[in-house]
């Protein structure tokens, strides 16, 4: 019987090298966002739906949109209810493929895009508004006309929208094996509109406002000719704003920063890939926080709203009270007379 090796040369080995298939085999990921973002969306869906409704109800009932800062926070909250209402269908979305159809995905899509850019410029807005009011004695009293703050916060949503472009005109549904929701771009610009669209976020939706924060930050802590509590009420809000946007967003920015580096082909190796994709559900998951968090900031360091709701509570107490006391009274008069008779 012939030896099966005849024919080879005398050195030949038949053992392989496996770590060349390695090398070049398909990246398979597993979906382990689904184990923890539907509930986590979830709860930020509810939370951030009655934080920011009740803010609105605030602003209207108790504030009375006096200045551009108050019209700007009343743009905030709608901005944030348009961001927090996709939260649902991300949740489902992430357990499980993306089942609401093509009209859904570019609507859910659109929305959120527009809803992140609409808050954080709205953020920004209410920095400088507020870096204006402390070194500025005259400058309150010059931009509290309705008009003014009317078309102050259009731009600043024709600007949102227009910066949510290309993504908005390409979402589309794509079935590869898996039903997705997602930008489909032209095959010959598949990388330069991704990369687009990671720096576009990086630069328009975080380092551009992040600057304008800080500088009106520290403008508003060294000059102010305005009364001290003002200064202080500003400040503070400020602090705040700056401390949130950056616990908040910054994560999620160096994530995404990371991916437009795999996608340079700086690092791609399926491990890294792995680890990129995760990092950028939990810190996207993270930067969603904020839009529940500012509705309890604002209301935690805004007096008028704070006397606002003790009065009301107040009010309802005492209410309550005097019905309780009325109907003891009644039950006391009901029993003396049955008594009596």
């Amino acid at each position: 019987m012939e030896s099966i090796t005849e024919g080879y040369p005398a050195d030949y080995s038949s053992s392989f090298d496996y770590s060349e298939l390695e090398e070049h085999a398909p990246c398979i990921k597993s979906k382990v966002g689904a184990l923890f973002l539907p509930a986590l969306y979830s709860v930020l869906f509810v939370t951030g739906l009655l934080g920011n409704s009740l803010v609105i109800f605030l602003l209207v009932r108790a504030v009375k949109l006096k200045s551009t800062s108050d019209v700007a926070f009343l743009n905030l909250a709608i901005s944030d209810l348009l961001f927090v209402v996709t939260f649902p269908f991300l949740a489902h979305y992430a357990r499980d493929q993306w089942v609401f159809g093509d009209v859904l995905c570019k609507i859910i899509m659109g929305l959120y895009h527009v809803g992140f850019y609409g808050g954080i410029y709205f953020v920004a807005l209410m920095s400088v508004d507020n870096c204006l009011a402390v070194t500025s004695s005259g400058y309150a009293t010059k931009t509290t006309t309705a008009k003014t703050s009317l078309a102050i916060s259009l731009t600043v949503w024709v600007i949102s929208f227009g910066s949510s472009f290309p993504e908005v005109t390409y979402n589309q549904v794509i079935n590869d094996g898996e039903i997705t929701c997602r930008p489909l771009y032209p095959q010959t610009a598949i990388t330069a509109l991704t990369i687009l669209h990671i720096f576009k976020m990086n630069i328009l939706g975080f380092l551009i406002p992040l600057t304008v924060l800080t500088v009106c930050h520290a403008v508003a802590i060294r000059r102010s000719p305005v009364s001290q509590a003002i200064k202080n009420q500003a400040v503070k809000r400020v602090s705040c704003i700056v401390l949130a946007f950056l616990v908040f967003w910054t994560p999620y920015n160096i994530a995404s920063f990371l991916d437009a580096l795999h996608h340079f082909h700086i690092f791609d190796d399926c491990e890294s890939s792995k680890m990129l994709d995760l990092s950028l559900q939990i810190t996207e998951a993270i930067a969603f926080m904020y839009s529940c968090f500012y509705p309890l900031v604002f209301i935690g360091i805004e007096e008028k709203l704070k006397r606002y709701l003790i009065k009301k509570f107040t009010r309802n107490l005492s209410t309550h009270g005097h019905a309780v006391k009325t109907q003891l009274s009644l039950t006391v008069i009901s029993n003396t007379a049955s008594v009596a008779l």
